[in-house]
């Protein structure tokens, strides 16, 4: 027991909690990794539920305003009624496909005198940082639009946009624009629209790719980190019980015994190398 004795001293019950601290950390960030694979699975999992399914009525889904229920993100909705396009906002700063360019806002006036805003594309800047260099028309008339569900963006302090843009799809900054009742709880991804417009239409929103991300590799790998702690104050102990123990002749027995076991220690590439030299 002697011979364990340096264990006690306080230095290494601090190294131990240091250790069991890092061993905790490593704990939580592992389940949080796993956390957020969970909710890529989640949300895989709505994204084939819902993606390509049959159009329902928007009043099906949003009996209010201002409510949506983040269970119908990218569900498609069918809505009829009349484009604004003198209201129509771009939205900046939206990249696609490694481009810079915007995101057209075009609110859609529906028989009840709401308005619903639906997401018509992506078109890229022009020559003009702050403008694009034309904006497609939207079909004139009543029109029957199918658009999927997503809900608004919350607003980044700091960015703004010039008139007619904005920042980001925060969507009551959107309603407060067009003056009159609009949901503010969701908006539209347009996937269709009857009659189509005569100019070329923006390049629309790709099905999102069903990845899960590296999360439960990095999962594993705290958890690797948190047995290492653990591997280091074991080694640091052997190394510490040696020197400590070193005048001991039995220990120096035992050193010396592993020594010459190793010494002795002949491996598969050594027996192969030898029988290799002695064809020469």
């Amino acid at each position: 027991m002697n011979k364990w004795r340096f264990a006690l001293q306080k230095r290494w019950f601090g190294y131990l909690g240091v250790a069991i601290l890092f061993a905790i950390i490593c704990v939580m960030l592992s389940n949080w990794q796993l956390s957020r694979r969970d909710e890529r699975e989640v949300e895989i999992d709505r994204v084939n539920r819902n993606f390509d399914a049959t159009p329902v009525q928007i009043e099906d889904v949003l009996p209010t305003l201002d409510g949506f229920n983040e269970n119908d993100r990218w569900l498609p909705v069918e809505v009829t009624g009349t484009y604004l396009p003198e209201k129509e906002l771009l939205v900046r700063n939206r990249p696609h496909d490694g481009q810079p360019g915007y995101e057209i806002l075009t609110p859609l006036q529906l028989d009840n005198g709401n308005i619903f805003v639906v997401n018509r594309g992506w078109i890229p800047t022009g020559n003009d940082a702050d403008r694009p260099e034309s904006v497609p028309r939207p079909p004139s008339g009543e029109v029957t639009v199918v658009a999927r569900l997503k809900a608004g963006e919350a607003e980044i302090k700091g960015r703004g946009a010039p008139e007619g843009q904005l920042a980001t799809i925060r969507l009551d900054d959107a309603a407060a624009t067009f003056g009159q009742p609009t949901y503010t709880g969701a908006y539209g991804l347009l996937a269709s629209e009857s009659p189509e417009s005569p100019d070329p239409r923006p390049a629309e929103v790709k099905r999102p790719e069903p990845d899960e991300g590296p999360h439960l590799s990095y999962a594993f790998q705290w958890i690797i980190f948190a047995l290492m702690a653990f591997g280091f104050l074991g080694y640091a102990v052997r190394e510490e019980y040696r020197r400590v123990n070193s005048d001991d002749p039995e220990e120096n027995r035992r050193a010396t015994e592993r020594a010459r076991k190793k010494a002795l220690r002949v491996t598969d590439a050594d027996i192969e190398d030898e029988l290799l030299d002695g064809k020469h």
